[in-house]
């Protein structure tokens, strides 16, 4: 039996993009490795018929002006927030996050982007005890489980958790007036949400399969990404963005300058 449409759910407006938002700039992708693009992400904006710029920043493409985008979306990498001597573009990178934020757009931060989104709003990011890599989940709080992008899976589709992807070590204090919406044992702030629409996601749920493909190679011995739980991460991951393009596409302006549960 399919779940019933919980109250919190946002109406379905993916597809109906130029309906739903007269915005019709480009959303920026934040691209810093070759193998870190934005798998589902790009096809859920793709599906609201909203175009993207894939930025790759890795290559010396130019950080975008605020004024040209529509919304933000930052990818992972395996550099840090702190690396601004190894990689310049990361401290402007930082600017132009706070700055979308400011002026209310739409702004989703992925591994890397969510500690960047994190440290841009005022949050502390540090190196945690352990590496936390592979398929697994994440434990939603409270207000996660209220949340409208979310929380709909809290209904019946996965309990209280969310399947995804980790690959990390590096974590992050959340930002004064962020709401906390994700955790696990070992690393508790997981996702945040500030204001309406910038979430920072430490975890992945954007991998398909062909992204699965490009990591494998990559990821530490003994780690392994079994198409099964691709694909499981990769059916509520559909879910999840296409929720999020929703309230990113319904947000009043300037909503994602305040935080609220």
């Amino acid at each position: 039996m399919a779940p019933s449409t919980p109250p919190f759910l946002p109406s379905p407006v993916w597809g109906t993009g130029a309906a739903a938002s007269t915005d019709a700039r480009p959303w920026a992708v934040l691209q810093h490795v070759a193998h870190e693009g934005p798998g589902t992400i790009a096809q859920s904006l793709a599906e609201a018929g909203i175009a993207i710029d894939v930025v790759r920043l890795d290559l010396g493409d130019p950080i975008p002006d605020v004024a040209d985008i529509g919304g933000l979306v930052v990818m992972g990498g395996p550099m840090g927030v702190h690396d601004d001597e190894m990689f310049p573009w990361l401290a402007p990178e930082r600017t132009l996050i706070a700055a979308a934020v400011h002026e209310g757009m739409p702004v989703l931060g992925v591994c890397l982007g969510a500690q960047q989104l994190a440290a841009a709003l005022g949050g502390a990011v540090s190196t945690g005890p352990v590496e936390e890599v592979g398929a697994g989940r994440v434990e939603l709080t409270a207000a996660g489980r209220r949340d409208a992008v979310l929380g709909p899976e809290y209904n019946g589709l996965s309990g209280t958790t969310v399947p995804c992807v980790h690959w990390h070590q590096d974590t992050f204090a959340l930002p004064d007036g962020a709401v906390h919406l994700a955790a696990t044992r070992t690393f508790p702030h997981q996702a945040f949400r500030f204001g309406v629409c910038a979430y920072g996601l430490q975890f992945h749920v954007e991998v398909d399969e062909v992204l699965a493909d490009a990591w494998r190679p990559l990821l530490p011995a003994g780690v392994s990404l079994d198409a099964t739980e691709v694909a499981r991460v990769h059916a509520v991951g559909e879910r999840v963005l296409r929720r999020f393009v929703a309230v990113a596409l319904q947000a009043p302006v300037g909503a994602g300058a305040r935080a609220t549960i």
